[in-house]
């Protein structure tokens, strides 16, 4: 059983570096907690057959590979999988980036219009302005889809404050100083917080290893 464990406990930790993750990550995956999965790291417990196959899901492989003390060919297979999901998440990343810069390019040709037509027109920069927030919200949208939701945090308290500073700027330059508009922010922020830390909790809940 010992043997067992121990086989089982480096084949975890072996895939879970493989995959670039934490034990924290793979406990959020499991519904576990991160001390669960250091203790099956260690040997020192063993995970029951239902998160064994959980375990396997996650990184596409058997429950046999799990209890393999050698896998050559499965490891070949992995690499090759592996290899094709960075190619796969760079590509991912190049077209996120290019979508925002795509964002600012159209904003930049706003500028020299407005700016050529009235070159003392103060509405000239609006575009920049505005773009922080377009950006922002298609930065939401790609997270969502490909990258990590956790960040998502992150980036809608960073939209929030633009679209805020966006009307403050706005209203500003039609002779309006509205400057406690901020404070929306402020119980916004407070929103977004509670949010995520509602969201994120259930995950992180501990089992019995």
């Amino acid at each position: 059983m010992d043997e067992i464990k121990l086989i089982i406990a480096r084949n975890i930790t072996d895939l879970r570096r493989k995959n670039n993750m934490t034990q924290a990550e793979l406990a959020e995956k499991l519904n576990y907690s991160d001390k669960a999965v250091s203790k099956w790291e260690r040997g020192e417990s063993l995970p029951d057959v239902t998160v064994l196959k959980c375990i396997a899901d996650t990184f596409r492989v058997t429950v046999d590979y799990l209890l393999q003390p050698e896998h050559h060919e499965q490891e070949e297979r992995m690499r090759k999988k592996n290899f094709l999901d960075r190619r796969k998440r760079r590509n991912c990343k190049i077209i996120m980036w290019m979508s925002i810069l795509l964002v600012w390019l159209l904003a930049t040709v706003a500028f020299v219009i407005v700016n050529t037509v009235s070159p003392k027109n103060i509405w000239c920069i609006s575009p920049f302005m505005f773009a922080v927030p377009i950006s922002l919200i298609l930065g939401l949208i790609f997270n969502s889809v490909w990258f990590n939701k956790r960040h998502n945090f992150i980036i809608i308290s960073l939209l929030m404050w633009s679209v805020i500073a966006s009307l403050y700027f706005t209203l500003y330059w039609c002779g309006i100083k509205v400057l406690l508009l901020f404070a929306l922010g402020i119980p916004g922020q407070a929103i977004i917080f509670l949010w995520s830390g509602m969201r994120f909790s259930g995950n992180k809940k501990a089992k019995k290893p």
